[in-house]
């Protein structure tokens, strides 16, 4: 603190301050000297517990602020007075008195706009606590500055200060207060306190965009989201902007997006404020929202089978509308645009969207958005493409909306890949439109080849040329015949000079990309590209044979070795929608889109694929020694792809690439158990007859679900002696030995090996019994994007279309409720209706019981010795090779220890049977669960876990735990805690803490 003479002294030296200023400066560190200072332990404070004192200082201080003006508020008088003003108004603000904290609350917002941000910004922590604690039990004045300036403070903030400021907001338990605060309708007439609402909610939403963890509070608040859904309902705007602004913040929470989206009437509100006769500031927050809640296809599909109509239109308005009145735009029309061109990126899905789309005229408001001129030349009538190309180079050459550009390409191939031939007739309407943005999007994509634009390190996902790019991939492939000839006609076309010298351009990045053992980020996004550029050549016609005698078939195997080998990953390849909110998501299921993170060895084994099914290749172009791997186990590789990727578009190339090597079908790890059942008679219960007297025992139970056409028709009535062991089907003399050996082996395994010969009557059988995805990789045919992979889920048997094949019951070892009772019989005790070849096929400690001759494997019923929780998740996994998790996110995070325990004991149970049963599988499984959600947890739960891990003899489970706990290990000697635990494993900490504190 500075003396009254030091202070005077100084402002003598103040040259540029007016006498007023250097005055008022005076009385202020006047005024500051009436109080005293203090030591925390961190350095000197100000205090004055005289309230008079306290108002004293701030009228000074405020007069002072009064003041300060934008030309000396960096002045030296004005800088060194900060630390002391913030000082001063930490304890004033801290110190609670009714008669200070009101006036106090609004000098903080002076402070806050009169002092610029660099000066005040390592300030800005001090202010936090003291203005959280003022947010309940105040005056609504108060409630209100303090929200306004709390709102001013945390968007000033950086991302260093979150993981402190998180803590405050935790400890004062801030959201809380705030949701109990705002669970209450304001009154219509009453002024300030509708004031006050919007202000504590636009600090609320604030805070939830910015901490996920505040968010389950909010949206787990019954009333007060029955609150928002009035507010919302409210004809001012004012009220639709903030509430949309929260909503925007739960819907970053999956959990809370799900119960958004419950909720019809705040969706509608939401609609209607998109519309282009609203203003640009509401228009803004419901594309917003609509975009949060659009994170999934899910969440759009809900949005879509209310408001599908009103949303294209409203997004189409907003792409379009800037341009109906004035070339010229200011931030909010750009920011809309923006939001507009964004939220359209819903075409990457398919459904009714799309109709609504092509109605609105999608391609001629692209058109608009690349250059008024293309639009204005593809009305004039129909364009030879001689005379398109021109056209189009010149409209390109224009700086317009150049930043738009890169969604303008993604919207483009995303229509080009959800087109079907079933809308020609809405595309025959807009074909001079379509022609025009086919040759901007080549011609940009053969742009960025010429410059080099492809071959640079600098190339990003979100370039215009790796979007061209993407687009112009998407339309060569594209399942509608018109993008696709198109397409390949203007490229081929433009492509006429140079397109080879590109071509082995490409090539030999690749080659040379594909050689390095060190590459960064750059290097892997520019081979993308480059990779997706290649792809395009490889369905060009006219280059499949010059790609071929280039070694593009030895350069994509080489590429795809690399991949595999160092396990390159990249998400959202050429896309500039991806990962605008991604950062800020929580709790959201991870469904991947069709490419997830593969697009690198996707497009690999695409291009790969293209050029092998050519009939230009020769058996002697290809050599997996590029690979660095066999023929065979190129094939064990693309199998065990199939079988464990989690990108769907990945596994469809890579079951398209092995019908390439005779393997037709979809490998997978539950079939490959399952298969084992195929040529076995144990547990079959019905015979399939061929006209020949040939004859294979089935399994009823599989049939059913994976082939359900070769069953008798079944009536609604039918019971299980209805099919009851030795039930015959007889075929037709169409079917032959080899076609059902082979389809029985796809129904089993999930895949066949057919001889050449007879994959031709293997496709009609497969036609004739529904087995769409068998009889499209028999055919060769490329799949379709965002296809879904054909899933093998036996779940079905599971219920009450699978019962009545059940010859097996598995009973857990305790009653979960009296109210428990089977639909199928009569047993009370909680049990499942199992069948034995799937039970076997997966667990071979019960294929040995059922098959052992002792008295168990005549029993209808196996105890199993496990919790009925336990028990289905089990079962689930034998069904399906999937262990349903448990709670993660938000709702985890909210649990108490107790509710926590019993959600994680289940897992435990399975890890100790796994021991018994063989299943090492589940047990890996399931202790991955239990240490990620412990990891997740406080030591309390991790306490519990270990007396339960250890009284289960999970002696691993118990270390981990024990290390957990080591941590803590002061804390619990002093809470008595380690005394509630076994000798024994109190001595497992104590030893991991000793252990634990020598490593450091």
């Amino acid at each position: 603190m500075k003396s009254s003479k030091q202070v005077a002294a100084k402002a003598d030296n103040s040259g540029g301050v007016s006498a007023r200023v250097q005055t008022l400066h005076q009385r202020l560190h006047s005024a500051l000297g009436l109080g005293t200072r203090f030591h925390d332990g961190k350095g000197w404070k100000w205090k004055s517990t005289d309230i008079e004192i306290q108002r004293h200082v701030l009228r000074s201080i405020s007069s002072f602020l009064d003041s300060v003006t934008p030309d000396i508020s960096r002045h030296s008088v004005v800088k060194d007075s900060v630390a002391d003003i913030i000082g001063a108004m930490v304890w004033i603000l801290q110190y609670k008195s009714q008669a200070a904290v009101s006036v106090a609350a609004n000098v903080v917002l002076k402070l806050m706009n009169a002092i610029p941000k660099s000066i005040m910004w390592p300030y800005l922590l001090d202010l936090v606590r003291p203005l959280l604690s003022l947010l309940c039990g105040y005056s609504l004045e108060v409630l209100t500055s303090c929200a306004i300036a709390l709102n001013m403070i945390l968007s000033r903030m950086t991302v260093k200060e979150d993981p402190m400021v998180w803590e405050m907001l935790n400890d004062s338990n801030s959201v809380h207060s705030l949701v109990n605060s705002l669970s209450v309708v304001p009154g219509s007439g009453d002024v300030a306190s509708m004031e006050c609402f919007l202000e504590m909610v636009s600090l609320l939403s604030t805070i939830l965009h910015r901490w996920p963890r505040s968010r389950y509070c909010v949206w787990s608040n019954v009333k007060f989201m029955e609150v928002l859904g009035i507010m919302i309902q409210r004809p001012e705007f004012s009220v639709k902007i903030v509430v949309m602004k929260l909503y925007a913040g739960v819907a970053l929470c999956g959990n809370g997006a799900k119960k958004l989206l419950q909720n019809e009437e705040a969706l509608g509100v939401m609609v209607s404020c998109m519309d282009k006769t609203c203003p640009i500031s509401l228009r803004l927050e419901g594309f917003r929202l609509a975009r949060c809640l659009a994170t999934n296809e899910e969440g759009y599909l809900t949005m879509a089978s209310l408001f599908c109509g009103p949303i294209v239109k409203a997004i189409v308005d907003g792409m379009i509308g800037w341009s109906l009145n004035s070339r010229k735009m200011d931030d909010d029309q750009l920011s809309l645009l923006v939001e507009a061109c964004q939220l359209a990126c819903i075409v990457r899905w398919g459904g009714e969207h799309h109709n609504y789309f092509w109605k609105h005229d999608i391609c001629y408001v692209l058109l608009r958005l690349l250059s008024e001129n293309l639009s204005d030349a593809s009305s004039q009538g129909f364009l030879l493409l001689e005379e398109q190309i021109p056209v189009a180079k010149e409209a390109l050459k224009a700086d317009f909306l150049i930043t738009i550009r890169p969604y303008i390409w993604d919207i483009l191939g995303w229509l080009a890949a959800q087109c079907t031939n079933g809308i020609n007739h809405e595309l025959s309407s807009h074909e001079g439109h379509i022609n025009i943005l086919i040759t901007c999007a080549c011609l940009s994509f053969v742009d960025s080849i010429q410059k080099g634009g492809i071959i640079v390190n600098d190339v990003t996902e979100t370039s215009e040329g790796g979007s061209a790019t993407r687009a112009v991939l998407m339309m060569i492939y594209s399942p509608c015949k018109y993008f696709e000839s198109k397409a390949k006609q203007t490229l081929s076309e433009i492509l006429k000079h140079g397109g080879k010298d590109y071509m082995k351009q490409i090539l030999r990045y690749l080659s040379i990309i594909s050689s390095r053992k060190v590459f960064g980020s750059p290097d892997v996004h520019a081979a993308g590209v480059n990779l997706m550029a290649a792809t395009c050549y490889s369905g060009l016609p006219l280059y499949q044979s010059p790609m071929i005698k280039s070694g593009g078939v030895t350069v994509l195997m080489a590429f795809i070795g690399w991949c595999m080998k160092h396990e390159v990953h990249v998400k959202g390849l050429g896309l500039v929608h991806h990962g605008l909110i991604s950062k800020r998501l929580c709790c959201w299921e991870d469904k991947e889109d069709w490419e997830g993170d593969e697009m690198l060895l996707l497009c690999g084994l695409w291009g790969l694929a293209e050029l092998l099914f050519s009939e230009f290749v020769l058996n002697a172009d290809v050599s997996y020694g590029n690979m660095g791997l066999t023929e065979a186990e190129f094939v064990g590789t693309l199998k065990d792809i199939c079988m464990s990727s989690s990108s769907p578009g990945l596994k469809w190339y890579s079951a398209h690439m092995l019908s390439y090597f005779g393997l037709y079908g979809f490998p997978c790890k539950l079939g490959q158990c399952i298969g084992r059942a195929l040529h076995e008679n144990e547990d079959a219960d019905m015979q399939v007859i061929l006209r020949s007297g040939q004859s294979s025992r089935v399994h009823c139970v599989i049939l059913s679900i994976r082939c359900p056409s070769l069953l008798p028709p079944r009536k609604s009535s039918l019971q299980k002696q209805e099919v009851e062991s030795g039930k015959e089907i007889h075929l037709s003399s169409h079917v032959g030995n080899e076609e059902l050996t082979k389809l029985l082996e796809y129904v089993y395994l999930g895949y066949t090996r057919p001889e050449e010969e007879h994959v031709k009557k293997l496709k009609i059988l497969a036609k004739h019994c529904g087995l769409q995805p068998l009889s499209m990789v028999l055919s060769r045919s490329r799949p379709n994007w965002g296809s879904p992979f054909p899933s093998y889920d036996l779940s079905v048997a599971l219920t009450s279309a699978g019962q009545m094949f059940s010859d097996i019951i598995l009973e857990s070892k305790e009653n979960v409720s009296s109210s428990w009772e089977c639909t199928f019989c009569s047993v009370s005790r909680p049990h499942v209706h199992a069948h034995k070849v799937v039970l076997g096929s997966r667990c071979d400690y019960l294929r040995a019981l059922f098959q052992s001759g002792m008295q168990e494997s005549h029993s209808n019923t196996v105890k199993v010795p496990v919790s009925w929780d336990a028990l289905n998740k089990l079962v689930h996994w034998f069904y399906t090779e999937e262990l349903p998790n448990p709670l993660t996110g938000c709702p985890w995070l909210n649990m108490g220890t107790e509710e926590k325990l019993q959600a994680v004991q289940p897992y435990l149970e399975l890890c100790w049977i796994s021991d018994f049963w063989f299943l090492e599988t589940v047990g890996d499984i399931c202790y991955i669960v239990v240490v990620s959600h412990m990891e997740d947890s406080d030591v309390s739960l991790s306490l519990k876990l270990l007396q339960l891990a250890a009284n289960l003899s999970l002696w691993k489970l118990a270390e981990v735990a024990a290390d957990r706990l080591a941590l803590a290990y002061r804390q619990l000697c002093q809470s008595g805690d380690l005394e509630l635990l076994d000798e024994g494993l109190a001595e497992m900490i104590r030893a991991a803490s000793v252990r634990i504190s020598q490593s450091l």
